[in-house]
């Protein structure tokens, strides 16, 4: 174990996703497992400025792996944002002794942990939690199994509601600046077109859509609307449908924080846990200023900067795919 490895900071921040308790349980038990104390900080990087820590225990994660939200709560902090802010942060490290952080969010988690690791020579380790799956250099986030499958449940319950009326459905659904969950979760409800931010071809797909519809007799179709591939969302969408097209009748389905919620899937706790195991001991080694990722069924370790600042792409194979199957 690192000589200056005692006691590590665990925060959770940005928005909540599914399996993110299973990760604090991981990271606490592995520290703990290998003598290490653990101070857990209370809503992310405000927590982290306002002094909220308390010292955990294996008991105080136990029976958690199963919940979704995060123990931990959450908080977006402007505060942070400050160079005033993270010093204060700082005070608490030197405060409550803290040798290294483990983060675990998206991508503005990562960009402050960074930016706070350099400016105090405090060693950061990311894990990724978020359901947007948006993170360059691992396979899959923790929660984007559970959502997906949450989305896919949806589909599958509205068409029900789709085959009985001659209707346009259109779906919400979240993913910040990233197609990852829509256009997965169209391949997997058997949906007729997907509207992400990686092709702006709004219309050429709501066009297809209903050409593939007309030639399979098709009463009704789903689209998804990832959140911000258009201005306006699937509001916005609905309104284009109608204006081009009059004679058909238009249905939005705005998922919102659903999407978030519920027990996280096997995938997830299963990887969680991998990830937290696998950032102490990235820390035990002496890395820094990593995100513990996972290609190929293998756990990596990828600096932080390029898991933030390149741009994860959407498979070709997937945009095909779902063109394919909605003929």
């Amino acid at each position: 174990m690192s000589a200056n490895l005692n006691i590590i900071g665990v925060l959770t921040s940005g928005g909540d996703a599914p399996g993110m308790n299973a990760a604090i349980r991981a990271v606490t038990r592995a520290a703990i497992g290998q003598g290490i104390r653990v101070k857990a900080i209370y809503r992310g990087y405000k927590g982290l400025i306002d002094g909220e820590v308390k010292e955990f225990t294996s008991q105080d994660v136990s029976g958690i792996i199963q919940r979704g939200g995060t123990i931990l709560k959450s908080a977006r902090c402007t505060e942070f944002q400050t160079k005033e802010g993270r010093e204060q942060a700082y005070q608490t490290i030197l405060r409550e002794q803290i040798d290294a952080l483990v983060v675990i969010g998206g991508d503005g988690t990562f960009t402050g942990g960074r930016l706070f690791a350099q400016e105090y020579d405090i060693p950061v380790i990311g894990m990724p939690g978020t359901i947007d799956n948006d993170l360059w250099g691992t396979d899959a986030t923790i929660g984007y199994d559970t959502s997906l499958s949450t989305i896919t449940e949806c589909i599958d319950k509205l068409r029900d509601t789709a085959t009985s009326h001659e209707r346009i459905f259109l779906v919400e659904v979240m993913g910040r600046d990233a197609g990852f969950l829509t256009l997965n979760a169209a391949i997997a409800g058997g949906c007729e077109a997907a509207i992400i931010p990686e092709r702006a071809t709004v219309m050429e797909q709501i066009e297809d859509a209903i050409g593939n519809g007309r030639r399979k007799s098709k009463n009704s179709s789903i689209v998804l609307v990832q959140e911000h591939a258009v201005e306006g969302g699937a509001n916005a969408v609905a309104k284009m449908i109608e204006k081009e097209h009059p004679e058909y009748s238009t249905r939005v389905t705005v998922l919102g924080h659903l999407q978030r919620g519920g027990s996280p899937t096997a995938y997830d706790r299963i990887l969680a846990s991998r990830m937290g195991v696998a950032a102490i001991q990235a820390l035990m080694d002496g890395q820094r200023n990593v995100m513990v990722g996972i290609q190929n069924d293998d756990i990596v370790l990828v600096p932080l900067s390029k898991a933030i600042h390149q741009k994860k792409d959407v498979k070709e194979d997937k945009w095909q795919a779902m063109l394919t199957l909605s003929i």
